[in-house]
């Protein structure tokens, strides 16, 4: 079967959530439809994000979510890929190298200068995935984090 990328708007909220709700599940959070539907909502309400869902036969399997942001050193704009999901029925399908080629031909058109993206340490799985579709590892900086709240 083949699937279908495009970007996501608010009528796509109820089918994303439930994908959404599994990623953060997988990031060790625990489970909240809720949360995970307005959490989306609210992003695309307020265009703070901008989605890309895969659609295998009409039901969404997957979904990269991008984030604006600025490189003051480069002054220009940058994207932060946040999220990458693919459900397991349709992982090794392309599904994720299709997501990630979306993002990156939207930060194209958007201007942007480049695509940035973290993940965990033990992920190896993404890790592949990244560096098969292009992306480098950059040991230039340090990433840090100052909690303000339990997650």
């Amino acid at each position: 079967m083949t699937f279908m990328i495009e970007r996501a708007g608010l009528a796509d909220v109820d089918a994303i959530a439930p994908l959404f709700d599994a990623y953060r599940c997988f990031h060790g959070c625990a489970a909240d439809p809720d949360l995970a539907r307005s959490f989306l909502a609210e992003r695309l309400e307020r265009s703070e994000s901008t989605i890309f869902v895969a659609r295998l036969a009409g039901p969404v399997v997957g979904f990269t979510q991008l984030y604006p942001s600025f490189t003051s050193t480069g002054a220009a704009r940058v994207f932060i890929l946040n999220d990458l999901y693919v459900a397991p029925e349709a992982e090794g399908r392309g599904v994720a190298t299709a997501l990630m080629k979306a993002a990156e031909a939207f930060a194209r058109l958007q201007g942007a200068v480049s695509l940035r993206l973290a993940t965990t340490i033990d992920n190896h799985r993404a890790q592949a995935l990244y560096r098969r579709t292009g992306w480098t590892r950059t040991d230039s900086y340090l990433t840090y984090e100052l909690p303000l709240r339990a997650r």
